[in-house]
């Protein structure tokens, strides 16, 4: 395992590098051709906000598996890039949670009171003593803050607003209650109705294009009150900069205090830079003493723990991905592999649709993850370029492929406990549906992973080593074919499942899933295939059984 340090960490970052044993080098103010060159020998990658994670850097990552940002934003990282390769992309949104909540809320404080106006004017010698009423401020307790985005950040300014007295509303789309914080801050759906109760309004969202501009001129103009104050200590583009300096100028809004802009540095002729009531800070919400050695270090633990042990702490790109399960359910990681590795060796022709269900007290909890596990078994042996679970998805779009999780109430009949199942639905000629196949399976109190149904077939067996699948007409004399076959190769049958099925209409089949002691050649399968009465051999290699 070895990363490269591309910008400055606290030393305490470093120091837990060293600690956990890793190789690790320090190279600061590679260009961005030095970058491309150096990444493909590193393992992970950890940056700040002065490198550029370009897509021509990742463009030939080599053994590069994660990238980590000591800090909130990843604008400097190529998300769409770091995903098609398979690298996982991960920030330190928490360890900085604390120093921006309360930037936020001292750019509250600092416009309410027209703190930085009257220092101005005192230490200028501008101030006319007594006419200092005109830095008469206002009073915060009793007003209505409006929190937008009911975060990590936004509930902890929303909690010390508590504190001071303040009322409490939000506004988050994703946000599912009626209220949040133990019922102390009542949630508004609509923007609009939002605006309209509130005196103070503060932004903790991600930015991009689902927020961009929220609170834009028309809003400003006609449904905000006029002694709103704006506080943004998010991202830049979430406010309309120029509609709130238009906004302050005619008298429709109070003030506004922001950390971030929409360009950074904003131009030397921003029109805010000439409004009354402003405060303008140069993006410091995170730039505390505190919050730098917490994001290193956190940068440091992320990257150590996703290359040590697959944990994944702060992803941006993953999706819900888990893989550091707790070891009563890691086997159900392993069964969904494992039935994606089955399905990938017998099913046939270009996938349509993959659909997992999950049903059962645990197995529900990690529906992507496992669905992406299965997927990532379907394509790999189709694909020459590699395919994890940070690119899956974005491989399976890419060609045209729908992933479907569901969420079963109970297990299929028959069957009790934790129950995964995979289908998968081929692409047939002119558009139409191909085959599908269905495998499901579960663990059982022995940790093992199990396949109990293949398509219409009841099995039991633990899928594993070299294994074959053989379908044939039920008819007599094709079991002791099959035996004499591989007797005859010289290969050794470890493990034998038989099941039958009799389809409402048709004749009736049979199902033969063997594990063997060494793979098959060709010439045994193309033999087996000729057999009369076999319909479909096909050979599959799984990890051992601890792997």
């Amino acid at each position: 395992m070895n990363i490269l340090v591309a910008d400055k960490l606290a030393e305490e970052g470093l120091e837990f590098l060293t600690q956990s044993g890793v190789s690790y080098d320090v190279k600061i103010g590679l260009k961005e051709d030095q970058l491309a060159a150096e990444v493909p020998n590193y393992d992970g990658l950890i940056v700040r906000s002065g490198v550029k994670a370009t897509a021509k850097v990742l463009a030939n990552p080599g053994k590069l598996r994660a990238i980590a940002r000591a800090g909130v934003g990843v604008d400097n990282i190529d998300l769409e890039a770091a995903t098609s390769k398979g690298i996982l992309v991960l920030n330190t949104a928490a360890a900085s949670t604390l120093s921006t909540a309360e930037h936020a809320l001292a750019l509250m404080f600092s416009l309410a009171r027209k703190i930085p106006a009257a220092n101005h004017g005192l230490r200028s010698g501008e101030l006319e003593w007594k006419k200092r009423s005109i830095y008469q401020g206002t009073q915060l307790a009793g007003k209505t803050l409006g929190v937008v985005g009911l975060g990590r950040i936004g509930q902890t300014v929303a909690s010390r607003a508590i504190a001071m007295e303040m009322k409490i509303v939000g506004y988050d789309p994703y946000f599912p209650n009626e209220t949040a914080l133990d019922g102390r801050v009542k949630m508004i759906k609509d923007f609009d109705e939002f605006l309209r109760q509130i005196d103070v309004i503060t932004f903790h969202v991600p930015g991009g294009e689902q927020t961009r501009h929220l609170l834009n001129r028309e809003r400003l103009f006609n449904v905000a009150k006029p002694n709103l104050l704006v506080i943004n200590d998010s991202r830049g583009e979430v406010v309309d900069e120029i509609a709130i300096a238009e906004a302050l100028n005619a008298g429709k809004i109070a003030g506004a205090a922001l950390d971030v802009f929409q360009t950074e540095p904003p131009a030397k002729d921003h029109p805010l830079f000439s409004c009354e009531n402003v405060v303008l800070t140069p993006h410091l919400g995170a730039s505390t003493d505190e919050a730098q050695t917490a994001v290193s270090v956190e940068a440091c633990r992320a990257m150590v723990a996703f290359l040590q042990t697959g944990e994944i702490r702060g992803a941006v790109n993953a999706g819900g991905v888990k893989l550091d399960l707790p070891p009563d359910e890691a086997p159900l990681a392993k069964l969904a592999s494992r039935i994606g590795s089955l399905l990938a060796g017998y099913a046939e022709g270009g996938f349509k649709t993959i659909t997992l269900r999950a049903s059962g007290p645990r197995a529900p909890k990690y529906l992507n993850t496992f669905l992406r596990l299965a997927t990532v078994e379907l394509l790999k042996s189709h694909l020459s370029d590699p395919v994890n679970v940070i690119n899956v998805e974005h491989i399976a779009q890419e060609r045209g492929i729908e992933m479907v999780k569901i969420h079963e109430p109970e297990p299929p009949q028959g069957l009790v406990g934790d129950i995964i199942g995979v289908r998968v639905q081929s692409a047939g000629a002119n558009g139409e549906n191909g085959e599908s196949h269905r495998i499901l399976g579960t663990v059982y109190a022995d940790g093992l992973p199990r396949v109990l149904r293949f398509d219409n077939f009841v099995v039991d067996m633990v899928p594993e080593g070299d294994m074959v699948i053989i379908e044939n007409e039920d008819k007599p004399g094709v079991i002791g074919v099959v035996g004499t076959s591989f007797g005859d190769a010289g290969v050794n049958i470890a493990d034998m499942v038989i099941s039958r099925h009799i389809p409402a209409s048709g004749e009736a089949r049979a199902l033969m899933v063997l594990k063997v002691d060494s793979k098959p050649d060709d010439g045994l399968i193309n033999r087996l295939k000729a057999r009369p009465g076999i319909t479909r051999v096909k050979t599959v290699k799984l990890p051992k059984r601890d792997a």
